[in-house]
């Protein structure tokens, strides 16, 4: 399968340069700094690399954030996300290590955030591009979510979906693949993309069958940012949608002629009249 283009912004694609904010000409003093994921035990502000019982002896693990302010017997809405492809041309390796837009839009605080992985076909390591094993990345989550829920102060009632790119289709086309997984979001948030927007290379990823995955979300809020979701105007009967188009080019000051790429996760580690809507959007919800 072809890894998932950047449709808006073609023309800007490049292999160097992107929209980084570990670049030291774009980076401010305020911007925030995704916590490197580490193997240590978890811990309040700590991000740590898991491996299901199921998947021991492999190379599949999801990533837990518990934030600054967590502590033993207290209960923690909870963030779910699922990354880009793989796509080096606008900076997103596809891993799960490297998922930003959860902690992007909690701060760091007052949210449990979960990196969920996609299942490789063989079961033996992470998917980087598209989702392996559809089913068994299904039922990963539908496994390993309440355990986290259990363990760490999640509340199952206040659950969301969240992703960018790839993520952002796969939050329906994973997390609403079927009624068992759709009961556990409270709603969810996409960035760039959405299910349904076009038809891509693998099964159901035409407009009707989005639309029905769609539907089992049964009228719960959905934060639509950035592209490719205008189509979903035509449909707002099946959820409580709100838009919010991301001026990213803007957010960043990126300069005209410079070719840095607007198509990124990282747009919520900047302070702007955005992020804080789509944090109102979040609070508001949970």
């Amino acid at each position: 399968m072809k890894t998932l283009r950047c449709l808006t912004f073609a023309a800007l694609l490049a292999t160097s340069l992107i929209t980084s904010l570990h670049a030291d000409d774009n980076k401010t003093a305020n911007d925030l700094v995704t916590p490197e994921m580490t193997d240590e035990t978890p811990a309040a502000g700590r991000r740590v690399r898991q491996v299901a019982t199921e998947y021991e002896g492999t190379d599949v693990y999801h990533a837990l954030y518990l934030p600054v302010d967590w502590k033993p017997g207290r209960k923690y809405s909870v963030i779910v996300e699922y990354t880009g492809n793989k796509f080096p041309a606008c900076g997103s390796t596809g891993e799960v290590k490297d998922a930003n837009l959860g902690y992007g839009i909690s701060g760091g605080e007052r949210f449990i955030w979960v990196s969920m992985p996609y299942i490789d076909e063989g079961k033996k390591q992470n998917a980087v591009t598209w989702w392996g094993d559809r089913q068994a990345t299904v039922d990963y989550c539908k496994t390993n979510l309440p355990r986290i829920c259990e363990q760490f102060g999640g509340d199952p009632d206040s659950v969301f979906i969240c992703g960018f790119s790839r993520g952002a289709i796969g939050c329906s086309y994973i997390g609403l693949a079927d009624d068992e997984i759709a009961a556990l979001w409270k709603g969810m948030f996409a960035h760039d993309h959405f299910d349904g927007q076009r038809t891509w290379g693998y099964p159901e990823s035409d407009r009707e069958s989005a639309l029905k995955r769609l539907a089992r979300l049964k009228g719960r809020p959905v934060l639509a940012c950035g592209s490719a979701n205008d189509f979903l105007k035509d449909h707002l009967g099946l959820a409580t949608f709100t838009f919010l188009p991301v001026p990213v080019a803007t957010i960043f000051d990126i300069p005209e002629g410079k070719v840095i790429h607007p198509h990124t996760d990282l747009w919520m580690h900047r302070d702007s009249e955005y992020r804080q809507r789509a944090r109102d959007w979040l609070n508001q919800n949970k």
